[in-house]
């Protein structure tokens, strides 16, 4: 990997977005298995890991699951703020994990988090048992940031067709909402 000051701090060389790429269809994989399907030494493989793990490039790793096998739902939250100034003592609750106690106790598993630019502002991508988890929860952020949040849009997933770079196996399903 090499220093590049003006846009990020590193940039990735062929080699490393190869591995990457490896990692991303299956972290799961040896190292072995990811050093013969790029064409590199293990060695390699197992050095080019731990810079893009040292550098923070990687966060981590994760299994995708079903969740209806594990009776689940899965839902969208597009969430908009007010353009009221927010407290310090608010955005340092919402920039850390201090709530994700009270968010388990109501059965919710926030699998992605993301700030926007566009008409909403952060959506909240989770899981839970069902519609009346899903608007409890949804509530609940609007009772712990009164003012702050102005409009929220609840929405279910009914199929997930790709995420996390992996296809879904099932695809009988998609048939049978399209």
């Amino acid at each position: 990997m090499k220093n590049n000051k003006k846009n990020s701090p590193y940039l990735m060389d062929e080699d490393a977005v190869k591995i990457l790429t490896a990692l991303q269809k299956n972290s799961n994989n040896s190292y072995n298995s990811i050093a013969h399907r790029c064409g590199f030494s293990r060695q390699k493989v197992w050095r080019v890991i731990k810079q893009l793990e040292e550098n923070h490039l990687i966060w981590g790793y994760t299994a995708v699951s079903d969740e209806q096998k594990q009776g689940l739902q899965k839902f969208v939250l597009l969430i908009k703020r007010s353009m009221q100034k927010l407290e310090e003592k608010t955005a340092d609750i919402i920039a850390s994990n201090k709530l994700e106690a009270d968010y388990l106790k109501i059965g919710i598993t926030i699998e992605s988090s993301y700030y926007l630019h566009g008409e909403y502002d952060w959506v909240l991508i989770f899981t839970t048992k069902n519609l009346k988890y899903a608007k409890k929860f949804s509530n609940l952020l609007m009772e712990m940031y009164p003012g702050v949040i102005t409009k929220v849009n609840l929405m279910q997933v009914l199929y997930t067709k790709r995420t996390h770079h992996i296809l879904n196996p099932n695809t009988q399903k998609l048939k049978d909402f399209l």
